[in-house]
């Protein structure tokens, strides 16, 4: 009789992965350890959660060099027979048995199960799934794995359910589970519904640690990034329905800004809010200080703006002297068009995990509703100059070289961000948001911090496109308020 060698003995499984894990988890994109040599990886916990062949195995491993291991989820599909996987999700055949391990994300069968899993509200391992009460999770529904994300993996179901799998994970509660169910009690809000979410119990030895969020699928257009780089586009080239080149997006840009200001009264009614005492304005102060100084070591282009992005920070300090409250609260903290999505009714926001490789602790924290906004502005102009750079058919040190930076297209593409971000803060303040405009010294110090971040990225990634966030610190450290 032919019996299967895949064993329900999910650690026995864990075990003959293991030797194939170094090499593979080095080259995954949500691995914070790229480029080095391969990682020490140990198997803390192993759950067989659909038995058979092929079959699946949730795995969370401590991974990363002596000192600096992390944790990480991984989903292996384990196969006998049956056809092979892709090449790119094949993690190995074991040296014992000879089974084949590979990445299930794309596995729409074990994705299936996945879901019926988290539908069937098991919560008495060491891996809980809980629902949403009265969410309706259908099933039958066909997955795929979305290929845009990142530092997670998202699996779609049909046209109605999404499901993110969290790879680098950090114990505690998760914003986005936080945020998303604050956003559902608020009501109409422009945010996706959370349904389920699947998470460790305090049996595991980091204490309770989010695995995956299940949401609403939202049906759309598309994103904003790439909706406003092709108006852009069009207008920079004198082809928008408008006249170029302050058409194509305004409107859209107005929207967006009310949308925000929703999601962002609700977030200030349904979670923690409160105003900084006059020490606690000084301390946000010196942490972008800190921010800058860090950057200016990595970056020496911003050398000859520190004084004057210095002056900025005693500015916000100011706000504290002369007794003008400061009021935060909880917060997207990732904000930029990439993260909103066009529904045929409106804007809606997305991804409300912050930036994922920030501590949770700091994601989690109250800040300054503006700082959303600020990183809103910086994307409008981001998505300006990429647009430029896709009309010019070079990037922006390239046109630099090439004499184009002063050209009537690159006015263009300056005129259609300084468009959008007003109207932009226009739609926030009559959604009830405070007019960012009216905050002039807040606005300016977020700003600045966002692009200094920026300088930082695109130095160590892509320095032809570092041209872009030095232009915007140039401005903000002249006290120019739009984009130029």
């Amino acid at each position: 009789m032919n019996t299967s060698l895949i064993t329900t003995d999910a650690p026995r499984l864990a075990a003959e992965l293991r030797e194939l894990l170094p090499r593979w988890l080095a080259g995954r994109r949500w691995f914070a350890g790229k480029g080095e040599s391969a990682p020490v990886v140990e198997p803390v916990l192993a759950d067989l959660i659909q038995a058979g062949d092929p079959a699946l195995l949730q795995l969370i491993v401590r991974a990363g060099q002596p000192g600096q291991e992390e944790w990480y989820q991984l989903l292996v599909g384990v196969r006998e027979r049956g056809p092979e996987p892709p090449a790119e999700a094949v993690i190995g055949r074991a040296g014992g048995s000879g089974l084949l391990f590979y990445e299930a994300t794309g596995d729409p069968e074990l994705m299936a199960g996945l879901l019926a899993h988290l539908a069937a509200e098991d919560a008495d391992g060491t891996v809980e799934c809980h629902r949403v009460a009265g969410a309706d999770i259908p099933a039958g529904l066909v997955p795929h794995v979305m290929t845009a994300e990142q530092s997670n993996t998202s699996i779609a179901f049909g046209d109605q359910l999404m499901l993110k799998v969290l790879r680098r994970l950090q114990p505690g509660p998760h914003p986005e589970l936080e945020m998303l169910t604050a956003l559902r009690r608020a009501g109409d809000v422009p945010s996706a519904h959370p349904l389920a979410w699947m998470q460790t119990s305090d049996a595991f030895p980091a204490g309770r640690t989010t695995l995956a969020i299940l949401q609403r699928f939202v049906p759309s257009r598309g994103d904003g990034w790439a909706l406003a780089t092709r108006e852009a586009a069009e207008c920079i080239t004198g082809e928008c329905a408008s006249v170029a080149p302050f058409g194509g997006f305004a409107d859209e840009a107005h929207a967006l800004g009310r949308a925000t200001a929703q999601v962002h009264t609700a977030l200030a009614q349904q979670l923690d809010s409160r105003h900084l005492a006059a020490d606690e304005i000084g301390e946000l102060a010196a942490e972008l200080t800190r921010r800058l100084e860090e950057a200016v070591e990595a970056v020496p282009q911003l050398v000859p703006f520190a004084t004057q992005l210095r002056d900025i920070h005693r500015d916000l300090h100011g706000i504290a002297a002369r007794g003008h409250p400061l009021l935060v609260q909880r917060v997207h903290g990732d904000l930029h068009l990439g993260q909103v999505l066009r529904a045929e009714d409106g804007w809606v926001l997305i991804d409300f995990e912050g930036e994922p490789g920030h501590p949770l602790e700091e994601r989690r924290r109250l800040q300054p509703a503006v700082r959303d906004v600020a990183a809103m502005l910086r994307s409008f102009d981001y998505a300006a100059h990429h647009a430029l750079a896709e009309v010019l058919g070079a990037p922006p040190g390239a046109q630099a070289q090439a004499g184009l930076r002063g050209s009537k297209l690159a006015r263009r593409a300056s005129a259609w961000a300084m468009h959008n971000r007003r109207a932009f803060s226009a739609g926030y303040a009559q959604a009830g948001g405070v007019d960012p405009r009216c905050a002039p010294v807040l606005l300016r110090a977020f700003e600045a911090d966002k692009a200094v971040y920026e300088a930082v990225y695109e130095a160590r990634n892509r320095p032809e496109w570092l041209s872009i966030p030095l232009a915007a610190v140039r401005r903000l450290a002249q006290g120019r308020p739009e984009a130029a």
